[in-house]
């Protein structure tokens, strides 16, 4: 099989299949992982992989657009990093060298309602071991594997103000991706249509309904988020022997 070609129909990507159960398994043994050796982890050494990590990042993901550019699948329509898990992707990197609070804000729901999802039910065409099975899998791993680093290892809450400023930032980029959406034909966030196959938008009513139904299932999910890795102390959750890490927002 070509490595980096554009052919998938040699060897598509199944739904759990061997493959993709193997990929869950790491995510859930990493994790647990993660958690587990947390005390460790908490070393300043691990800086450097912290940087390291987000290099690797954006590494891949160029590679990633240089394939769909050799491959002739680049276009403008469906090839910018708008969709949620690139933006998610970006902002992953970013937590990883700034360390700022507001960010993993955002990136904890993005990542946990966004990513994992993506993991689960993947939209995905090349199986093990393509790049592009590499590329999907890597990065939606590590967003979730960083969020949980950040809030297990680092010390990061979130609070009920995380959840306004995720709403905050999303429908701050609403006007933005509707805007390229009509100058490109895109369909960016889901904004113009729903997806030509069955999805589960088709629960949540018809267009252009579903984007407030999208919007409340994302609040009330967010809430869940929330409950569940909030502080659960009075204590501030600022690890004071971090040099990197700002005074936390709204806390």
């Amino acid at each position: 099989m070509d490595w980096f070609g554009s052919n998938y129909q040699m060897n598509p990507f199944k739904m759990f299949s061997i493959s993709h159960i193997v990929v869950i398994s790491i995510l859930i043994f990493v994790s647990m992982m993660i958690f587990w050796k947390k005390e460790r982890l908490k070393d300043d050494k691990w800086r450097r992989y912290e940087i390291a990590a987000a290099i690797s990042l954006l590494g891949i993901e160029a590679l990633y657009h240089l394939w769909m550019f050799v491959g002739g699948m680049w276009k403008v329509s469906h090839s910018l990093p708008l969709e949620l898990c690139s933006i998610s992707l970006f902002l992953t990197v970013l937590l990883l060298i700034t360390k700022k609070k507001l960010i993993y804000e955002i990136l904890l729901f993005t990542a946990l309602l966004g990513a994992s999802q993506a993991l689960i039910t993947p939209y995905l065409n090349f199986d093990f071991p393509h790049f592009r099975f590499f590329h999907f899998f890597y990065t939606h791993l590590m967003m979730i594997w960083v969020v949980l680093y950040f809030t297990w290892v680092k010390g990061y809450r979130p609070t009920l103000w995380s959840i306004v400023k995720l709403c905050v930032f999303l429908n701050g980029l609403l006007p933005v991706i509707l805007l390229i959406n009509k100058r490109v034909s895109g369909n960016y966030f889901f904004l113009s249509h729903k997806p030509p196959g069955p999805s589960l938008l088709d629960l949540l009513g018809p267009y252009p309904y579903y984007i407030l139904s999208m919007e409340a299932l994302l609040i009330v999910l967010s809430i869940v988020i929330w409950f569940i890795f909030r502080d659960k102390s009075d204590k501030r959750t600022t690890p004071k022997n971090d040099p990197y890490l700002k005074k936390p927002y709204f806390q």
